[in-house]
């Protein structure tokens, strides 16, 4: 897979968006401390650039945070408002209370602030509401020809049926081969063409950007000769496990065959964060993390203790076993969210609504309030900050059995957030838990600094609106 691929196809239509609304933000930043000069004094244009230039990359920071950057992002204009509203808002936090405290020399004023702040707010919202009304993102589809109409093409049809599931991408239609399964893909989307010797005229003539393999037979029934032709023309040709895994971000377990596994590039950890420095990241993010949730931390399990805690005689904490790095148990520290007797007739799945919660439970589950203790596991060198969230042996015992390669999860530390949690629902099935798998074995096969970095700016989305836990 190629660098461009690696975290989401950079197609042109993405660095309009990106360079769009960077020039918006500076524009809304410059206009400003103009309008606010005029009435106030007189400040030096060296000033208001690098002002311009902090209030850009501090939005644009903020606006990761909340999704406002997720390729798959499904919201409507007041949805798109709300986001921007709440990007604003984190900014102008972040800019007040850290950024200019720390440099006060670069604060122009409140007042200006805000000015950037309501400019930035209607000049934004109306570019993305323009992006998105003219469709700017089909400028850069690439066309696509599925090689295949059996059940493994169908996938592609089954699970990519949205726009936003392909806006990089426009399906010309699915070629049978010999030895595909009728899947019941329509028969309008089939491209009836003898593909043995005019693959590559078809190709040609109808502007193929990407060949996807995705048929059942493989063996002596693809034209291996018209795909080399493509091949040497620029056309790319790609497996569709690649190509599941360049537009969905996770991996297709049920499509995954051993030599994919041990041959494909990632999944390599002898040169990533398997050392001493990914203890001593997590230790640093544990110990400011620590220093600056204890006020929440000391309130939460007060609440707790006067809902049930002082009647019941119960901690505050609940330890759990848990399964973590290399399959070895470890015990995980959470606050209390369900009631004393929760588990009397059994470990099962929570699900939503569970009428085992407590009224305190609700609340520190809804905003993860209930993770917190879990520094100190991150503390203890048991989880990081990033990885899959760990499962209880009970479920990891059949789920190992059930679900292919499911344990391979174990091959990194468990995290207090993770790709799945961005990327999927609250889930309480084992279906769930196959879902989540794909995404866990996409985490580990791309884990890096930067991808663990826009993890952990991301998890405010999934604090703020609840996207997964």
């Amino acid at each position: 897979m190629s660098k461009a691929s690696r975290y989401g196809r950079n197609t042109i239509a993405d660095k309009l968006l990106l360079l769009g609304e960077l020039s918006l933000l500076i524009g809304s930043s410059l206009l400003a401390s103009f309008a606010i000069h005029h009435y106030l004094y007189i400040v030096a244009i060296e000033h208001r650039l690098i002002n311009a230039a902090l209030f850009a990359a501090s939005v644009m920071l903020c606006a990761l945070s909340v999704g406002l950057y997720d390729s798959k992002l499904r919201e409507c204009h007041k949805g798109i408002l709300k986001r921007v509203v709440i990007t604003l808002l984190f900014n102008a936090i972040l800019l007040e209370l850290v950024i200019f405290q720390l440099f006060p020399s670069l604060h122009i004023g409140t007042l200006y602030l805000a000015a950037a702040s309501a400019i930035a707010a209607i000049s934004v919202s109306s570019f993305r509401a323009l992006f998105h009304y003219n469709d700017i993102t089909s400028i850069s589809r690439r066309r696509v020809l599925v090689l295949g109409s059996g059940e493994r093409a169908s996938i592609i049809e089954r699970r990519m049926r949205r726009n936003v599931d392909k806006r990089n991408f426009e399906i010309v239609g699915f070629t049978t081969i010999d030895g595909d399964k009728n899947a019941g893909i329509p028969e309008h989307k089939l491209q009836n063409f003898d593909y043995k010797t005019e693959l590559y005229q078809f190709v040609v003539d109808n502007k193929i950007d990407q060949l996807v393999i995705a048929c059942d037979e493989r063996r002596n029934m693809l034209p291996v000769e018209h795909l080399f032709k493509c091949k040497t023309r620029g056309i790319d040709v790609i497996e569709i496990l690649d190509f599941i895994e360049r537009e969905t971000g996770q991996i297709a377990v049920n499509l995954i065959y051993p030599s994919w596994v041990i041959y494909g590039n990632g999944l390599d950890l002898n040169q990533r964060f398997k050392t001493s420095l990914d203890y001593k990241l997590n230790l640093v993010l544990a110990v400011l993390m620590l220093a600056v949730t204890w006020p929440i931390m000391l309130v939460t399990a007060l609440c707790i203790y006067f809902e049930d805690g002082k009647k019941t005689g119960t901690s505050v904490f609940y330890r759990q076993i848990r399964v973590g790095f290399d399959g070895k148990p470890f015990y995980i520290l959470k606050f209390r969210s369900m009631k004393p007797d929760a588990e009397k007739n059994g470990a099962r799945w929570a699900v939503t609504d569970d009428d085992r919660v407590t009224r305190v439970g609700r609340i520190i589950r809804k905003y993860r309030i209930d993770e917190l203790p879990q520094i100190m596991n991150v503390l203890s060198g048991e989880m990081g900050f990033v990885g899959p969230r760990p499962e209880r042996p009970e479920f990891v015992n059949q789920l190992a059995k059930d679900i292919p390669y499911y344990n391979q999860r174990h091959n990194v530390k468990p995290g207090l957030t993770g790709w799945a949690q961005l990327k999927y629902p609250y889930g309480s099935t084992a279906e769930d838990a196959q879902e989540k798998l794909k995404f866990d074995l996409y985490y580990i096969k791309h884990r890096s600094l930067m991808l663990d970095l826009m993890i952990l700016v991301r998890t405010v989305e999934i604090v703020l609106f609840g996207k997964g836990r």
